[in-house]
């Protein structure tokens, strides 16, 4: 078996709407094709010995062993991969369960698609699937434990941790879509300017003053005191000298940790001597040359967490250690307690594996032990002078516990430093009394607490710490996301997608957009090149000016990763024409429907999908959403847009020379179609299919028919606003069209409007796109030659795969078969071609460049315009 390609989609897709996140490998099963899995001897037996999970596997059966049914009477090693790539990773520690197999128009070779939670395993997990399989079909041995192993282990480097993870899975239950910023915890949360913005458990609402205060805690300290809050005696040292002042001042017991320490690091408490307290400095030491010196405070750790001022969880912290049984040595009690399903490697589990260490070993020498020591019956040995969970402490919620003083006492800490999310250290008998009667002091403030001993104690009541995050974030009232309108189809699109964004603009907001020609941000160009991929959406949803996105969304950021943004309120498909068949497995329109579909299904159930009412695709996908749906049509009388007006529905139609609004029997007219600079005088038909898209997207999106009718008419097509759609140039003698068409559809477009031009001649540029079909290429030489008195035929772009020669017979037999006798020549190079067009050109003549290499013609045509308006001569 061999692997083509392995992708990872992001957002909704072909293969479904709600689940996001897909792997998708393109599989040849090379002479396993001819071996379903009951022609493979031993086959069921060894994967339900290596996989006896899998009896969980319901597949299409629908019942317990679904799966293991199917192995039995036979399926495809595709379908065998799909599910162990699900198995491996749940077995990791990373429970998912969505699964397609599909086989491709290539016999033999198969679309396999899972579900995924952290990215990089998934991609890891198609490779192992595929090794794991064909292990299992030699019947070899395959070491599964060290595949789980690396898995664990890339997702600890990779994963989001599980204080920033809680929150991002609270704003997913909310519906509220994140974007992650780099590889780190740095989330943003909502789009554009209504984003917001955390790491860890830090926000954008978080005072950097207070965290300076909480991570300096001499500081701290200070402040605490003065307002008249418990805290343990002490100073910073930084030598052996202050360090024997501070103790002469508050004797022993001591602790010792570094001012700017955090998670326990460089920490030694209840030290009892002097050989021990210089030891400590210089522990401490390592991590900062101040070292805070307090008197150390008998009682339970306890971890308060106050958000928004308002206290919402307390946990009891107790630090790692063993119950001796009299029996085993302390190394032994260690790898028995880590033996609990509840540990884990890092942060995978609700506890962490006891790992042995310094501290571990200079607590055990202070009690004379060593790991081979055996503990009497229950004696508890501690294994960390610190409780962090982190390194295998546990935590038991107390939170219904707390006096009323002391729920005052941590929300008036929470001001005092002023953080936003604090977390506030206890050392205290308990929390049930004031703190001023049981003696109980705090010892230190915290900027980003974590959340995990809240999330998910080793006992007591778990807490749900995020959802106030997320409340104090987007309080009610306060939006998350921006208005989107997305579009998409064969042609259109970006002449769409700029007349919407210019409607847009002036109506007030500051929109983002992105085009094939670049991302716009306000009419500012930020980025150059074809940018209707899902990151160049993302580009645009992060930036936090942007109050309002249109975006252009072409089919292979689609296929290739899904879309940038979950949900949209408006999605248009322009059309669906023969384009790109033949590639991604997009074979026939149909396919391509379902692909174009994708931006229609992310629709909002209140947002609205404004499709062509005269393409039958379009219609087709119209019966199968779950949004409003209005549709758009150049005639008013064809009978599909005659029973939706009897219906009541609102339409967009071309009548009597007007762009109209139809409700019902009701007219509502925008702007007379001659008047819209965009439709050249009305004579281009294809552009009046644009502007009726984007005047009904913007009219069921709210705004006045006033200033869309106003905005229609200061929409001027140039080279500047429309690069590449039917832009005209007029020299003194002839005149110049450029324009991007380059597939059947597109063509037909520019002939119907060069059927109202006069001219002595017509002279048409043309080329073939290699990845297109044989029928496609000879169909747009085939229009070419109806509507162009002399043909240039050039080639020096986008042969993917072909030879120019190729291509160029292809043009030709395409030129041949249209039975008009039409001139032609052939010069490669555009650049080449357009000046050659220019230099010879007749007075009255009408050149056409079909470019798809925009950028390059209409730099050379406006130099020669700039030549001729300079010096009266090209």
């Amino acid at each position: 078996m061999k692997i083509i390609k392995v992708q990872a989609l992001r957002g909704p897709n072909i293969w479904s709407i709600q689940r996001k996140k897909l792997i998708q490998m393109r599989l040849d099963l090379e002479e396993m094709e001819q071996f379903p899995t009951n022609k493979i001897e031993g086959f069921r037996e060894r994967i339900e010995t290596m996989f006896p999970t899998m009896i969980e596997h319901r597949c299409s059966e629908g019942c317990r062993g679904g799966f293991f049914s199917r192995v039995e009477r036979g399926t495809w090693m595709g379908h065998v991969i799909e599910h162990i790539a699900l198995e491996i990773q749940s077995l990791a520690g990373m429970e998912t369960g969505f699964g397609r197999t599909r086989e491709t128009k290539t016999p033999g070779t198969y679309n396999v698609v899972f579900s995924y939670t952290e990215e990089n395993v998934g991609l890891f997990a198609a490779e192992s699937s595929v090794a794991i399989a064909e292990a299992l079909i030699a019947g070899t041995a395959y070491d599964l434990n060290a595949d789980l192993q690396k898995m664990r282990e890339i997702r600890e480097r990779v994963r989001l941790g599980p204080s920033t993870g809680s929150i991002v899975e609270e704003a997913v239950s909310r519906n509220i879509p994140w974007i992650r910023l780099g590889t780190n915890s740095l989330v943003q949360l909502g789009y554009g300017i209504n984003q917001m913005r955390f790491q860890a458990t830090i926000t954008c609402k978080t005072s950097s003053i207070a965290v300076d205060i909480a991570c300096n805690k001499e500081q701290t300290k200070k402040m605490l005191d003065m307002a008249s809050i418990p805290v343990a005696n002490g100073s910073i040292c930084v030598d052996e000298e202050s360090l024997s002042e501070t103790i002469k001042k508050i004797g022993y017991p001591i602790v010792l940790k570094p001012l700017g320490g955090n998670h326990g690091k460089g920490a030694s408490i209840n030290v009892t001597n002097w050989e021990d307290a210089v030891s400590g400095l210089a522990f401490a030491q390592e991590y900062g040359k101040r070292v805070i010196v307090e008197k150390f405070i008998t009682g339970f750790d306890f971890r308060i967490l106050v958000i928004d001022n308002k206290l919402v969880a307390a946990a009891k912290r107790v630090p790692a250690h063993i119950i001796g049984n009299g029996k085993d040595t302390i190394q032994q009690l260690i790898d028995t307690t880590n033996l609990d399903p509840r540990r884990g490697y890092g942060h995978e589990n609700v506890l962490t594996q006891i790992d042995v260490d310094r501290d571990t070993e200079d607590l055990l020498e202070k009690l004379g032990y060593t790991l081979e020591t055996i503990p009497r019956i229950g004696e508890i040995v501690f294994l960390k002078s610190t409780a962090n969970l982190s390194t295998g402490g546990t935590s038991v919620d107390v939170t219904d516990m707390m006096h009323p003083e002391n729920i005052f006492l941590a929300e008036r800490i929470s001001r005092v430093i002023g953080l936003d999310i604090c977390g506030v250290d206890i050392m205290a008998e308990n929390l049930t009394q004031p703190l001023k009667e049981n003696g109980g002091v705090i010892l230190e403030v915290n900027a980003a607490p974590g959340f995990r001993m809240h999330l998910a104690p080793s006992e007591g009541l778990p807490r749900n710490v995020a959802s106030p995050v997320i409340d104090m974030l987007y309080p009610p009232g306060k939006s998350f996301r921006i208005p989107i309108i997305a579009v998409t189809g064969t042609n259109g699109k970006t002449t769409t997608t700029r007349l919407l964004a210019h409607i847009v603009k002036n109506n007030g907001f500051k929109v983002g957009f992105t085009t094939s020609d670049g991302i716009y941000i306000q009419n500012h160009m930020m980025e150059k090149g074809d940018t209707t991929g899902p990151l160049s959406a993302e580009y645009v949803l992060r930036d936090p000016t942007v109050e309002f996105a249109v975006l252009e969304t072409a089919r292979g950021g689609i296929l290739r990763s899904g879309l940038g943004f979950s949900l949209c309120d408006i999605g248009i498909i322009t059309n669906i024409q023969e384009d790109h068949l033949g590639l991604s497995d997009i074979h026939s329109l149909d396919d391509l429907a379902r692909v174009k579909a994708t931006v229609v299904k992310s629709i909002k159930k209140d947002g609205w999908a404004v499709l062509n009412g005269d393409d039958e695709h379009c219609v087709k996908i119209g019966q199968d959403l779950n949004c409003n749906v209005a549709y758009f049509s150049l005639s008013e009388d064809s009978d599909f847009i005659k029973k939706l007006c009897t219906e009541g529905k609102t339409v967009a139609v071309y009548e009597n020379g007007f762009i109209t609004i139809k409700k019902g029997e009701w007219k509502i007219r925008i702007e007379r179609a001659t008047h819209v600079p965009l439709t050249l005088g009305g004579k281009a038909k294809f552009m009046i299919a644009n502007v009726l898209a984007a005047t009904l997207a913007s009219y069921l999106w709210g705004f006045k028919t006033e200033d869309i009718s106003l905005s229609l008419q200061t929409f001027i097509p140039s080279a500047a606003q429309t690069p590449g759609r039917m832009n005209i140039f007029e020299f003194k003698k002839f005149k110049v069209l450029i324009d991007f068409a380059h597939n059947p559809s597109g063509y037909k477009g520019v002939e119907e409007y060069l059927q109202s031009v006069d001219a002595t001649k017509k002279i048409g540029i043309i080329a073939g796109v290699g990845d297109r079909r044989d029928e496609d290429i000879k169909e747009c030489a085939f229009i070419a030659a109806r509507m162009f008195d002399h043909i240039i035929i050039r080639q020096e772009k986008y042969l993917r795969g072909r030879t120019e020669d190729e291509i160029i017979d292809l043009i030709l037999e395409g030129i041949k078969n249209s039975g008009k006798i039409v001139t032609y020549e052939i010069i490669p190079k555009e650049t080449e071609a357009i000046k050659h067009a220019i230099n010879c050109a007749e007075e009255g003549s009408f050149i056409t460049a079909l470019s798809d290499v925009v950028t390059n013609a209409i730099d050379i045509v406006q130099e020669y315009l700039d030549k001729e308006n300079e010096h009266g001569t090209v």
